[in-house]
């Protein structure tokens, strides 16, 4: 085909297709989904594959988006994380005396919440100790909106500490020492263990001081000090400020959330788009293209070798195709490569495609061109690719716009079953993972709805271009 001709056949397509108002939507969304799959790198972390199966330290676990905030009244503290820029250095390193030196910086938290932090944790302070046997000191203090101070945490400071104050037990016991003064002393007298141990820290630390901070604090909203003093009792030893961190860990999190492995689920989401194009498209070309090649063939032969390969086509077609995937998956117990799923489904979806191409191809070999190209002695090969082959076409690219949603969907099934590449960090994955840790009955609807949209919205793309695209390459199916 010349140039022009090609020129002109694309500016007809465009004419027509552009009449589609679905396939224009669907397209729409397409390059939408193209651009958050190569965009992913870029819109979350370049890294996010190789460490999906690892646990996120810093993150809060199981916690919904922040813009749940506005459809509820009951306001939940967002994730922050402070670093070095963001703490008031009290004091650099003061000599006092006996070769100790003091150390001190603080920082301030503006709780508006109902909800505050689940926890704090400063962690990333640089020590250098002379001596392994004497450590430095760390005293963590607490100024109140009210004004009430409380020594949260007096302890030793050594390389790598890292220090989490929702779950360090004595800050639980300095926590509750202070709140007991304000509750019933007989309830403290019978209860006293059992409230200490089902307190929730945060919530009493940012809680009003009266009867019932232990059981049913409310929150006390206004800024929060905390204040870090640290002191080293050698020469030589120092501490590095520039490097400390401190994570005021949220109940909620970025925009969808966080899963039990405190993973952000939207770069889950993000990197997910990347696997449901890949196989979605890969299967559907290579299923189509092998379907018309065999059905062509098949209806170009004719005779007992027409007979044959339709027995063949029609046993292969019989065979249970998701059953066989679950064996086979589990056969690799749960270690199938993404690859050799594609390779799979490959392999098992092209009948009914063939038998469609079959079907045209009887029609077309009695058109008389065909039978003047047989005359002239044109070989079979020439006859199929390019006499019959571009006739078909047109079905082609329906088919294979229409065929994605099964591959996407089939490839989401088996990895909900556990029966994916683990590796890979599909929308089933996340699936799978919310099925394990019984999100549904916990309620979080934020690990299972917005990965089952995901994959609802690629097939509705396809869908709208696959019919489309049919409407406009199948003179039969066009509407004026």
């Amino acid at each position: 085909m010349r140039w022009v001709d090609l020129k002109a056949s694309i500016k007809d397509f465009w004419f027509e297709f552009r009449r589609q108002k679905g396939g224009l939507f669907g397209l729409a969304l397409l390059f939408l989904l193209i651009f958050t799959a190569l965009g992913a790198p870029y819109l979350t972390e370049p890294d996010i594959p190789t460490k999906w199966s690892q646990y996120w330290e810093g993150n809060p676990t199981t916690v919904p988006p922040v813009w749940y905030n506005y459809f509820t009244t009951k306001k939940l503290a967002p994730h922050e994380i402070l670093t070095s820029n963001d703490l008031r250095i009290t004091s650099p390193g003061e000599d006092i005396g006996g070769g100790m030196k003091y150390y001190g910086f603080e920082f301030t938290y503006e709780n508006n919440y109902d909800f505050p932090p689940s926890d704090i944790i400063i962690r990333n302070i640089g020590v250098k100790l002379t001596d392994l046997n004497s450590p430095a000191q760390i005293v963590i203090t607490l100024v109140r909106p009210d004004g009430i101070k409380i020594e949260l945490l007096n302890t030793e400071l050594r390389e790598g500490s890292v220090y989490q104050l929702a779950k360090d037990g004595k800050v639980r016991n300095a926590v509750f020492q202070w709140a007991s003064q304000f509750e019933n002393p007989q309830k403290i007298a019978q209860a006293g263990e059992t409230l200490k141990s089902t307190m929730d820290t945060t919530k009493v630390i940012f809680g009003k001081a009266q009867e019932g901070i232990l059981t049913n604090p409310e929150a006390l909203k206004g800024t929060y000090t905390f204040q870090v003093d640290i002191f080293t009792f050698r020469e030589g030893d120092q501490i590095d400020l520039s490097t400390t961190e401190t994570i005021l860990s949220g109940r909620t999190y970025g925009f969808m959330g966080t899963d039990y492995k405190a993973r952000d689920l939207w770069s889950g989401l993000v990197w997910g788009t990347r696997v449901s194009l890949t196989v979605g498209v890969t299967v559907a070309v290579l299923t189509v293209l092998i379907g018309i090649f065999y059905g062509v063939t098949s209806a170009y032969l004719g005779g007992w070798k027409d007979e044959f390969m339709q027995r063949v086509n029609e046993f292969w077609a019989s065979i249970p195709t998701l059953p066989i995937l679950i064996l086979l998956g589990a056969a690799f117990k749960g270690h199938v490569s993404l690859w050799t799923i594609v390779f799979l489904m490959v392999a098992f979806y092209w009948t009914g495609i063939a038998k469609v191409a079959r079907s045209m191809a009887l029609q077309i070999k009695e058109q008389t061109y065909v039978e003047a190209a047989i005359a002239l002695g044109a070989g079979t090969g020439r006859i199929i690719f390019k006499h019959i082959m571009p006739q078909i076409m047109p079905y082609a690219f329906a088919a294979m716009a229409l065929n994605v949603p099964g591959a996407v969907l089939t490839e989401a099934s088996l990895s909900f079953l556990g029966l994916g590449d683990p590796t890979a960090v599909t929308w089933g994955q996340i699936l799978y993972d919310a099925q394990t840790q019984s999100a549904t009955i916990n309620g979080y609807w934020w690990w299972v709805i917005p990965p089952g949209l995901a994959i609802t919205l690629v097939a509705f793309t396809f869908v709208l271009l696959g019919i489309s695209l049919d409407r406009v390459l199948n003179p039969r199916l066009k509407r004026l």
